[in-house]
């Protein structure tokens, strides 16, 4: 199965590619969203790189500040506010793909509960991380030309990737607990 960094290029792996957690998700991944291996392995390394808590907030603005909130990076992609370039654009525009879709898929829950005083209160995470894919999609010259198909079917199928995410989710919390139930036996017996 072809392995992507989020970045769209081949990944320089990280994390090894026989190891356990990679391996886990690469199954579980490729068990929720079987139409598309490209995707799946996209999402199963987006999965792989967000474990890193740096990686999700990896955009900054150009005083340095970590940006946290889906509306600030927004205003951080957008060339004729902050972005210095179109290359800012896409790189904002993809993290913010890959944010919402991350957030909306494993803790929709955080979303569904984002106070009403933050500005990502008024945003609509799917739509924001559906027209950022799109937009990454667009950029289909020189370079980006081999990955922006990918990211034209992440637009696409955004909904779909949500879905199958929320189904990790859950095969993740059912591990945990037949673990959890293991234990439990082992230390009765």
């Amino acid at each position: 199965m072809p392995r992507y960094h989020p970045d769209g290029e081949t990944e320089a792996v990280r994390i090894s590619p026989d190891h356990p957690l990679r391996r886990l998700f690469t199954d579980l991944v490729s068990k929720e969203l079987p139409t598309d291996r490209e995707v799946a392995a996209y999402v199963a390394n987006l999965l792989i790189d967000f474990t890193h808590v740096d990686h999700l907030y990896r955009i900054r603005n150009s005083r340095g500040k970590r940006l946290e909130e889906v509306g600030e990076m927004l205003v951080e992609s957008n060339p004729l506010l902050d972005a210095a370039s179109f290359e800012r654009e896409r790189e904002v525009r993809k993290h913010i793909g890959d944010y919402t879709l991350f957030l909306t898929g494993m803790f929709p829950e955080h979303v569904a509960a984002l106070p009403g005083l933050r500005l990502d209160s008024m945003i609509d995470y799917v739509k924001a991380g559906k027209e950022s894919y799109r937009i990454v999609g667009a950029f289909d010259q020189l370079e980006y030309a081999r990955v922006a198909p990918l990211f034209r079917r992440l637009a696409a199928h955004f909904e779909y990737c949500v879905y199958g995410l929320n189904r990790v989710k859950s095969d993740l919390e059912a591990l945990r607990e037949e673990q959890y139930l293991m234990w439990r036996r082992n230390l009765r017996a």
